[in-house]
C-alpha cells in the first residue's frame, strides 16, 4: 500500500513536470495618475484685466502705476501671504529714472520643485506704432494687462487648491520703455524690471525647473507661435505647453508654427539660469510680426476676449497640476 501510494505520487509529480507551464501573469504598471485641475474662470480674469485698464495707463513714475501696484499687491496677498515687494530704480535708453515695482508672489514656498510664472505688469509711454496721438500712452489691456488678469486668477485658484509643486508668480516693472526699433539702442532696452530681478532676486539663489511667461495672450483670435528664444533653450517646456493645449481643444490657439525671437523678459530669465519659454500673440501679415494693436491705442479693453484667456489659462492649470504626477 505504501509503495503503491509512493509510486502514485511520483507519476503525478512526473506528469506535471512533463505537461503545459502556466506562466504567472504580471500586473500591468501602474500609469501616471491624470490630476483634474480646476476650472479656469475667464470672467474672473477678464475682471481683473478690466480693473487694471480702469486705472489707465500704468507707465512708471505715474499715479496711475502706484495705485495698480497697490492693487496688485492686495491681490496677490489675498491668494497667499507669501508675496515680496521688490522695489528700486532703474535708468532707460534715453536716461529717465523709473521707480519700478517688481511683485513676486509664492505657493507651497517649501517645495523644491517649482515652477515660475511671469508678466509684464506695466504698460508703453508711447503709441509709437500708432498714426494718431504717437505720443500718449496706451491701455495696454492685452500688452500688459491680460498676462497679469490671467496670473491673477491662477493665483486665486492655486489658493483654493494647492498643487504638488511650488509655484511662483512675478510681475515684473518697466519692460515696455524700450527703444523703437531695431538698432543698437534697442539692445537691453527693454524688460528693465526683470534685469533687475535677475541681478538682486527676491530669495538668494532662487531657482526654478522652468518659467513660463505670458505676453499679449488676451485678444480676440490670438494665435501663440513657437518663439525661437523658447524653443532653443527650453523645447522640452514648448512640448508640454502645446500639447496639453491640443488635449484641450486649443490648438486654433497654439500653433505648431514657427515664430520669430522675440528679445522679451523671458530672454533675461533664460540667462539668470531658468529655462522659459514665451506665449505671445503673433501675426504673420503684419511687418512686426505682432497683433495690429500692438503699441497702438487699439490695445483696449474692446479687442480682449473671455475665449482667448480661457485657453491659455486652463492649458496653464493642466500643466501646472500634472506636474510632478
Amino acid at each position: 500500500m505504501y509503495n503503491r501510494t509512493r509510486l502514485l505520487f511520483l507519476l503525478l509529480v512526473l506528469l506535471w513536470a512533463c505537461g503545459p507551464q502556466q506562466t504567472v501573469q504580471q500586473p500591468p504598471a501602474p500609469s501616471p495618475v491624470k490630476v483634474i485641475a480646476p476650472s479656469f474662470n475667464a470672467d474672473s480674469a477678464y475682471e481683473y484685466i478690466r480693473q487694471q485698464v480702469a486705472f489707465g495707463p500704468r507707465v512708471p513714475n505715474s499715479k496711475e502705476h502706484v495705485a495698480c501696484a497697490q492693487y496688485l499687491f492686495d491681490k496677490l496677498k489675498a491668494s497667499t501671504p507669501n508675496v515680496v515687494e521688490q522695489k528700486g530704480v532703474v535708468t532707460t535708453y534715453d536716461d529717465v529714472r523709473l521707480n519700478i515695482r517688481n511683485y513676486i508672489a509664492s505657493f507651497n514656498p517649501d517645495k523644491k520643485n517649482r515652477v515660475l510664472l511671469f508678466a509684464h505688469w506695466d504698460t508703453r509711454p508711447w503709441a509709437d506704432q500708432d498714426s494718431d496721438r504717437e505720443r500718449e500712452p496706451i491701455d495696454g489691456a492685452d500688452d500688459g494687462a491680460s498676462g497679469v488678469g490671467v496670473l491673477l486668477e491662477i493665483a486665486r485658484q492655486l489658493s483654493a487648491k494647492a498643487p504638488a509643486i511650488g509655484v511662483d508668480i512675478a510681475f515684473f516693472d518697466a519692460e515696455d520703455w524700450g527703444a523703437k526699433g531695431g538698432g543698437p539702442e534697442s539692445e537691453d532696452s527693454y524688460a528693465l524690471g526683470t534685469q533687475y530681478w535677475t541681478r538682486q532676486p527676491h530669495i538668494a539663489n532662487y531657482t526654478a525647473n522652468y518659467g513660463i511667461l505670458l505676453d499679449m495672450v488676451g485678444a480676440r483670435n490670438a494665435q501663440f507661435r513657437l518663439e525661437g528664444f523658447s524653443s532653443e533653450q527650453a523645447l522640452y517646456v514648448v512640448d508640454k505647453i502645446w500639447k496639453s493645449a491640443a488635449a484641450l481643444g486649443y490648438s486654433n490657439y497654439f500653433l505648431l508654427e514657427q515664430g520669430g525671437y522675440v528679445t522679451d523678459d523671458h530672454v533675461y530669465v533664460i540667462r539668470y539660469g531658468i529655462p522659459s519659454i514665451d506665449i505671445i500673440n503673433s501675426d504673420k501679415t503684419t511687418r512686426s510680426g505682432f497683433a495690429p494693436h500692438w503699441h497702438t491705442h487699439q490695445d483696449s479693453l474692446s479687442i480682449i476676449d473671455p475665449l482667448t484667456l480661457k485657453a491659455v489659462g486652463q492649458t496653464l492649470l493642466e500643466v501646472i497640476y500634472n506636474e510632478g504626477h
